[in-house]
């Protein structure tokens, strides 16, 4: 039996207003031998004819997982920390249903592998202690994985946000947005 060093106290935190689009968290993402050198997190232009502003997307670990209950191979699994694994390699069909499903748009289907693939917040690193590869790259702490007083510290003028209301759809997920301070959540439309 294997022991657990998860450390439920820390939290993953994305502060998009300080995100630079270095995209070292993609080229750490990709070091990571169980993602088969792809990278699971991606950074993207918000609009870019008109700013150079980035936004990172990873995926939110929700609550209650749309990929996982759209998925008919039942690949796709929460453990009990809150962390929604990337497909299980021996039960994806490569469906793409959790890929159509996801309210954020997280999970890709890699074709050459033909299942889904998406971050699992580094759980070979988060269970042993350690901080998931891309927030320890990270350069404006854009990304960042430690406790609520920390950040709270760190952002007095800002506040993590983990529900997010899509039409009539209230999403909770493990993973905090940082949103101005007397925000409890971000409605997207």
């Amino acid at each position: 039996m294997t022991t657990s060093y998860y450390k439920t106290d820390m939290e993953f935190f994305v502060d998009m207003q300080r995100c630079i689009g270095c995209k070292a968290c993609e080229a750490a993402c990709a070091e990571c031998e169980t993602n088969g050198q792809q990278s699971m997190i991606h950074v993207n232009y918000v609009e870019r004819a008109v700013t150079i502003q980035t936004t990172v997307q990873v995926c939110m670990h929700c609550e209650d997982p749309v990929c996982a209950n759209v998925c008919p191979a039942d690949a796709i699994s929460k453990d009990e920390f809150g962390v929604v694994h990337t497909a299980n390699t021996a039960r994806c069909i490569g469906c793409s249903n959790c890929v159509m499903a996801c309210p954020f748009g997280v999970p890709i289907k890699e074709e050459k592998y033909d299942m889904m693939m998406k971050c699992n917040m580094c759980y070979d690193r988060t269970s042993a202690g350690k901080k998931p590869m891309c927030a320890t790259v990270c350069p404006s702490q854009a990304l960042y994985y430690g406790t609520r007083e920390e950040m709270r510290r760190m952002r007095p003028n800002s506040v993590p946000v983990n529900t997010f209301q899509f039409g009539k759809l209230e999403v909770k997920t493990k993973v905090n947005i940082m949103m101005p301070a007397g925000s409890t959540m971000l409605k997207i439309d």
